[in-house]
């Protein structure tokens, strides 16, 4: 199976509506169920203001029109050289392409030391397709380009097989298991996996 050709580009006042897509009890059973509106809005608000206040990036995944990659897409399996920026339409996607996702890294404390922290999400009918991981491999290439800490984490349920196996193939190590707080107030039995943002690829 060719795995689908994709683009992140990044986030925008537009992709609220990306965000509601993915607010359903499917998407985020493993992270302790849907948010309220008010929490999502916060949410929105935060993935806005990552890059003016340079704690991360936030992108939407765009699936592209199998017609031949152009500069800044991703197919097969590689990462992009970078994201692009085409405006966003009113429905959530592209002038180019549709948005089926989300992918993006933010920047917390993690035993001590400041560091970067991932995560994506993909649309049900649009999962199987290797989005994820291309999306994400792209978005782990433009965090060591950009990211202000070293260290990029993941910290997948261990019940997210799906998850865990993205982060296999997106090149992250695997540190070991850990309990994790998300959202606040609910611990959950996590992998830690790691990616050296200033190692050599």
């Amino acid at each position: 199976m060719t795995t689908a050709r994709v683009r992140i580009e990044p986030w925008t006042d537009t992709d609220l509506a990306l965000l509601r897509r993915i607010n359903t009890p499917e998407m985020k059973k493993h992270v302790g169920g849907p948010e309220t509106e008010k929490q999502l809005l916060v949410r929105h608000g935060r993935y806005l203001d990552f890059v003016p206040s340079g704690l991360g990036c936030m992108y939407r995944i765009v699936l592209l029109p199998d017609d031949g990659a152009t500069e800044g897409e991703a197919s097969d399996g590689a990462a992009a050289d970078g994201a692009a920026a085409d405006g966003a339409a009113a429905d959530g996607g592209t002038a180019t392409g549709e948005a089926v996702g989300t992918v993006g890294y933010g920047t917390r404390t993690w035993e001590g030391e400041t560091v970067h922290e991932m995560g994506w999400n993909v649309l049900p009918g649009h999962q199987g397709r290797g989005i994820a991981v291309t999306a994400t491999r792209a978005a782990v290439a433009a965090a060591r380009r950009e990211a202000a800490h070293r260290y990029l984490h993941a910290f997948p349920s261990v019940d997210n097989p799906a998850s865990n196996a993205v982060c296999a193939k997106a090149g992250f190590t695997l540190l070991g298991e850990t309990e994790f707080e998300f959202p606040p107030g609910r611990f959950m039995r996590s992998h830690n996996w790691r990616v050296d943002l200033r190692a050599s690829e």
